[in-house]
């Protein structure tokens, strides 16, 4: 480091672990959050002090009145840090932090978020502790022996510990454990410790955080795997599992992301969030967030240099400079990541820089821009100068007609040079294509790295789709049950016939007969001769039951005669009841390519008469199918998209211009997992209908009315239902 920065030049390198991203990352956030409040606090932090006795460090802290209780604390081992918690408390002191470097106590941090101030000790190693209550202040004292620590009063005599620490060689259980994904997409994982002062290490390995809870057991219900990659965040699985004495907890993740882990109370809690890596960036992070380990400046008119030397000591990355970088700054950063710091810098003197690996090339910005110029003109003109090579590429799967317009070519498919600019994005200037539609091979000359990109292109594209095998299953339920019920009833008088007086006399000569209809009465009174009909027209009553399916209804007949047999009351009682079910499934399945439509269909074509313009009539067709029309996209988690068409027509009544039909149709679009079943949708139809027929004021009568009157029900039940299957064909499959 330069001379220079011995002005009133120091740094100070933060935590670089959780709790330098839990306490310190947070300071200025969680101080504005608590100023509004500081002053409704009824009581406050108004002094802290420091002091060596022997090995050990005690701080007396002044408060405002006389605390209820001790302050709620936890202690950790990597980073060595101590937080103690003080409710309902302001920070009265004016400071956020102070240096104390006595014995192993670097410094201290004073955060206040809401009603609540946090004290946290920096360790140089972890150190037992033990905290006590002295009339108005709180004596916090850190033993520096490793031993258990005995709390001590402001003269320095022991006391009784308000909150002591667990011995050494206690075990306490984890009590509980759970997983949550936050409003920002980031992993949470929530343990629940058994107490405030459980040692815990936190630690950042590869792509996993390794967190270790020291002196701990596990229950037998929590000592399990975790599978949560279904929730959507960088955390796929988390892992607990004993390990001596120690519990340690393994979270894996995926992808670019962050760690961050603080601790309310009883509750430790693990947040990982995804974040979106940016290469030009020398830490990795984002536009907006730093990844960088916090540090803080304080420079006073130092060289640029100078400053770009400190910053590549914190964060080992090889920095080159420019001899055009000169030039003094003055910089005043406190508790900021380091390639926050280096934007800084660059963007106060004009700078920018170009990353190679860990390597950072940093130099004005116009000169960076001016030697960039100059090397895309210098590829140019390489580019122009370049020999050209040929080469014969033999595509497999693609048909060669598809790169006619990524090259292009003319409608002939005939060589086209590169110089239509619009049209040939792939070529270079003095690029050509040939393409074989015959031998579906493609002639290209170009240059060396055109020719290399072209091959490059094909073996993306030009590969073997996937095939899908698309199953439907169609499944028709029908229900049906049918009851009618009807009489006859008729009369006869055949005394006439026989020889004797018709009827029944009224008065005098005056009788009265009794036909079925006028023909009937006719025919009983020797009005009108019998053809062979009279039985026929003695009906007085005709309504028997109907036929169902043309099934023709069971009857029973009874005839109630004189003993001369000349005079006859003729019965007929007949009834039908039908239950019938049924179930047509109909099963079409075809196979296809991924993206690539499929229809199959099966049925009739029904002729139709229609008239033309001149008069005549033609005859047209018009089909009642079983067709299916799918078109299935796989996913990239092996998932189907089914772009489906499913239509199930049959003939349908007769009418005065043809044949009607019946249509059943579903179209839809919907996802299924490979080998999967989805109910696309169903049709159901139930009709309920009764028949009344009836003899006016007869019908009406109880129990004789049925002889003057047919009933009929029926109810019918239909059940429309689509099944369908997607089923991804493996290469094995697709050559048997």
């Amino acid at each position: 480091m330069s001379p220079r920065m011995n002005h009133r030049s120091t740094i100070r390198l933060a935590a670089p672990a959780w709790l330098a991203r839990g306490a310190s990352f947070c300071l200025a956030l969680l101080l504005a959050l608590g100023a509004g409040a500081a002053a409704a606090q009824g009581n406050a932090i108004e002094s802290i002090t420091a002091n060596q006795q022997g090995g050990n460090v005690v701080l007396h802290i002044a408060m405002r009145e006389a605390p209820a209780r001790a302050p709620i604390g936890f202690s950790i081992t990597n980073p060595a840090r101590i937080a103690l918690d003080f409710g309902a408390t302001a920070n009265a002191t004016g400071k956020q932090s102070q240096d104390v470097n006595l014995g192993d106590v670097r410094g201290l941090n004073l955060v206040q978020a809401g009603e609540r101030t946090r004290l946290v000790l920096n360790l140089a190693r972890p150190l037992n502790y033990a905290t006590a209550i002295d009339g108005k202040s709180v004596m916090v004292t850190i033993e520096g022996s490793g031993a258990v620590a005995q709390a001590v009063n402001a003269a320095g005599q022991p006391m009784a510990s308000a909150a002591p620490a667990p011995a050494p060689a206690a075990r306490h259980i984890l009590r509980d454990l759970d997983f949550r994904r936050g409003s920002n997409g980031e992993g949470r994982v929530v343990v629940d410790l058994p107490h405030g002062q459980v040692g815990v290490d936190v630690r950042q390995a590869g792509n996993q955080v390794i967190v270790d809870f020291l002196r701990t057991g596990l229950p037998e219900a929590l000592r399990r795997r975790l599978d949560v990659s279904d929730f959507g965040t960088p955390v796929t699985r988390v892992s607990t599992a004993t390990q001596g004495e120690n519990v340690r907890m393994t979270i894996e993740a995926q992808g670019a992301w962050e760690q961050s882990v603080y601790q309310s109370d009883t509750q430790l809690i693990v947040d990982v969030r995804p974040v979106k890596e940016d290469p030009n960036r020398p830490g990795g992070g984002n536009a907006t967030g730093y990844r960088g380990e916090k540090l803080s400046f304080n420079f006073q008119n130092v060289e640029v240099r100078a400053a770009l030397q400190a910053i590549a000591d914190i964060s080992g990355l090889n920095i080159i400079t420019s001899d055009s970088v000169t030039g003094n700054l003055t910089l005043r950063l406190r508790d900021v990541p380091w390639d926050q710091a280096l934007d800084v810098v660059l963007q106060a003197k004009g700078l920018d820089m170009r990353k190679n690996g860990t390597v950072l090339w940093i130099a004005p910005k116009e000169e960076l821009l001016t030697k960039e110029k100059l090397e895309l003109e210098q590829r140019a003109q390489i580019a122009d100068l370049e020999p050209l090579r040929s080469e014969i590429f033999q595509l497999n799967y693609q048909k060669v007609e598809a790169f006619r317009t990524v090259f292009g070519l003319d409608a002939n498919g005939a060589a086209t040079t590169g110089s239509d600019t619009g049209r040939n994005r792939v070529l270079s200037r003095r690029g050509s294509a040939i393409i074989d539609p015959r031998t579906n091979q493609l002639f290209v000359t170009d240059i060396a790295s055109k020719i290399e990109d072209i091959r490059k292109l094909i073996q993306k594209t030009d590969v073997a789709s996937k095939q899908v095998l698309i199953e439907a299953r169609l499944v028709e339920a029908n229900d049906g049950f049918s009851r009618n019920l009807g009489a006859k009833l008729g009369f006869a008088d055949l005394r006439t016939l026989r020889g004797g007086d018709s009827g029944w006399q009224v008065k005098g000569n005056e009788r009265v007969a009794i036909g079925g209809n006028l023909t009937g009465v006719g025919q009983v009174t020797g009005q009108t001769p019998d053809d062979g009909d009279g039985y026929t027209n003695t009906t007085m009553v005709n309504l028997p039951a109907a036929a169902i399916g043309g099934t023709p209804a069971s009857s029973l007949a009874f005839s109630l005669f004189s003993s001369a047999a000349n005079r006859f009351l003729n019965l007929e009682l007949s009834a039908l009841e039908a239950d019938g079910k049924g179930k047509i499934i109909s099963s079409p399945r075809v196979v296809t390519e991924d993206k690539q439509i499929a229809v199959i269909e099966q049925g009739i074509e029904l002729p139709y008469q229609v008239a033309t313009s001149s008069g005549a009539t033609s005859i047209t067709f018009k089909k009642a199918n079983l067709r299916l029309e799918v078109t299935p996209q796989i996913t990239p988690d092996g998932n189907v998209v089914l772009d489906v068409d499913v239509n199930k027509d049959s003939k349908g009544e007769e009418t005065r211009a043809g044949p009607a039909i019946n249509t059943q149709h579903v179209k839809t679009k919907v996802m299924v997992e490979n080998g999967g079943t989805v109910v696309l949708g169903g049709i159901y139809q139930q009709t309920e209908r009764n028949n009344e027929n009836k003899v006016p004021l007869l019908g009406d009568v109880p129990v004789l009315g049925y002889l003057f009157k047919s009933t009929g029900r029926e109810s019918t039940k239909t059940e429309l239902l689509v099944f369908i299957t997607p089923k991804i064909v493996t290469d094995a499959a697709a050559g048997r």
